[in-house]
Formats: structure tokens, C-alpha cells, sequence
């Protein structure tokens, strides 16, 4: 009987290790190899040559492989500044370099909408920085486009997926079936800061676009 236990939690360390290596270590896909066409915006806002979906996503990514450690804090510029930062922060600093100051855009939103935000004490060093916040902004500005991670085609790298209490920005990697992998921050533990979370993921609120 002994054995028995001992056979059936080798095999559940066995499988849950597979299963580690495999969400964080496995092979990554592209638009390419699904015949998936790469989306490219027809804009560039800071007209630096490179269209502003590319730009997002480049963006991003300059910013986590700066390996970004998870608390959150309050900046007197709202944008953190000393290599710590939250889910948020993740877009924020995506936008930034693409030419968009989510911290004044999110402030005009609210102010011009603030039925639909309704906060007490507006502050836009930090407003911006809020998920449900978020929610409200890009429901309001931006590309609204499909929760179905299936269609998967219509994922691509600079997306905006929003979940009920975190957001992330669509990676231009993909797992084995082709669904898109995403770049975020959520946790101090966090071992990979892109991951093949969409599949489980039974919390999407909102997948958007910005340009």
C-alpha cells in the first residue's frame, strides 16, 4: 500500500513538473507558422518609423527585460521609477514608448467621463495605474475585439487583453495551438514574464486594440 502512495505521488511530480516546463520552458509559435497574417497599425504617433502595434509590443518588452520587481507603490510622476512596478505598469510603459501618455489620457477620460469612473478623489498619479480604471478607458478609446481565445487569428502581439482584476499585452508568441502567449506582471514569485495563460484563463473581460 505503501508503494502504491509512494508510485501515485511520483507520477503527480512527474506530471506536474511536464506540465511546469512545459507552460513556461515549451516550444513558442508564430503568426508564420499558423499562416496567420501579422497585423501592422497604418498609424505611428511618435513618428519614429515604426508602426504603433509593433511599437507597443516593442515597448513592452524593453521594459521586462529590464526585469521590473513586482510591488506597488505611489510616484509623485505616476510612472514608477526605480525598477518596481505591478500589472498596469506593464501598458503604461508599452504606450509610453509608443508615443501615448496613458497617465494624461486616463486623466482627460475621467474627467470628461466621470459618470463612468466614479471616483471620489481624482488623481492621475495613480488612476492610471488601477485595473478597474483601465477597464473603463480602453472600453471607452480603444478597438474592441474578440474574448474567444480560439479565433486565433484575431490575437495578435500588442493586443490588450483586461481580465477581471489583472490585465496584460498580447505576446507575438504562440503555444502549439496557435493561441497567443501574453506579457504581464502579477506576481513578486513570477518566474517567466511572458506566459501561456489564455487557455485556462476564464476571466477575460475585454481584448482591445489601441491603434
Amino acid at each position: 500500500m505503501k508503494k502504491r502512495i509512494l508510485l501515485i505521488l511520483g507520477l503527480i511530480i512527474i506530471v506536474s513538473t511536464v506540465l511546469f516546463l512545459k507552460t513556461f520552458f515549451g516550444p513558442k509559435y508564430s503568426d508564420g507558422d499558423f499562416n496567420i497574417e501579422t497585423y501592422y497599425s497604418s498609424v505611428d504617433k511618435d513618428a519614429d518609423g515604426i508602426d504603433d502595434q509593433t511599437d507597443i509590443l516593442q515597448s513592452a518588452k524593453e521594459y521586462l527585460n529590464k526585469k521590473p520587481k513586482y510591488e506597488s507603490k505611489y510616484y509623485g510622476g505616476g510612472y514608477p521609477d526605480d525598477n518596481y512596478g505591478v500589472c498596469t505598469d506593464v501598458i503604461a510603459f508599452a504606450l509610453k514608448g509608443a508615443g501615448y501618455d496613458l497617465r494624461e489620457l486616463v486623466n482627460q477620460d475621467i474627467l470628461n467621463n466621470p459618470q463612468l469612473y466614479q471616483i471620489e478623489n481624482v488623481d492621475k498619479n495613480i488612476d492610471f495605474r488601477r485595473v478597474d480604471n483601465l477597464k473603463i478607458y480602453f472600453q471607452n478609446t480603444a478597438i474592441q475585439l474578440t474574448n474567444d481565445v480560439s479565433d486565433i487569428a484575431s490575437w495578435q502581439g500588442g493586443d490588450i487583453v483586461i481580465f477581471e482584476n489583472h490585465i496584460g499585452l498580447v505576446s507575438d508568441k504562440r503555444n502549439e495551438q496557435g493561441i497567443s502567449l501574453v506579457l504581464h506582471h502579477y506576481s513578486p514569485l513570477q518566474i517567466s514574464y511572458e506566459e501561456d495563460i489564455l487557455p485556462n484563463a476564464n476571466n477575460i473581460v475585454g481584448h482591445y486594440r489601441v491603434s
